[in-house]
């Protein structure tokens, strides 16, 4: 319900356009830039449910992302990787307290170790995502193939 009037707000201000401009004449890399629109993502799911964060970060980075030449499909798998992670993090964890209360008998601390676990290769992951975007977009391919 709160997204209908936060997109109006959007559209209607055109900040995304703006952002993007803005974004766009920095003295920085492309890359550089979309490193830290994911470490946004990332951190923001330390404090808010992923669905949340992306909901409303996404109308606002997506502009920018565009412009940068990047691909919306690749973007949108680095975006849900790295909201995903952030709600597995602490200090909040959002997940980690469901895993809890559906178990218990197991303590916090033990939930959050295995966490850790997780996210190793799921960092290494994002890394490969950042070296080889095809890896991102290979299956997806798939469906253009035959046309």
């Amino acid at each position: 319900m709160l997204t209908r009037p936060f997109g109006r707000f959007l559209v209607l201000t055109r900040i995304p356009f703006q952002l993007a401009d803005w974004v766009e004449g920095l003295p920085l890399s492309p890359e550089t830039i979309l490193f830290a629109i994911v470490l946004i993502f990332f951190l923001g799911g330390f404090f808010m449910d992923s669905m949340a964060l992306i909901t409303l970060l996404v109308p606002v980075f997506f502009p920018v992302v565009q412009k940068l030449g990047f691909d919306p499909i690749w973007f949108g798998v680095l975006v849900v990787l790295t909201a995903e992670m952030g709600v597995i993090t602490p200090p909040v964890g959002v997940n980690v307290y469901v895993v809890k209360a559906m178990l218990p008998e197991v303590p916090l601390g033990s939930i959050f170790r295995w966490v850790v676990l997780f996210l190793i290769p799921l960092f290494a992951l994002v890394g490969l995502l950042f070296l080889f975007p095809g890896l991102a977009l290979w299956l997806p391919s798939w469906g253009t193939l035959g046309r």
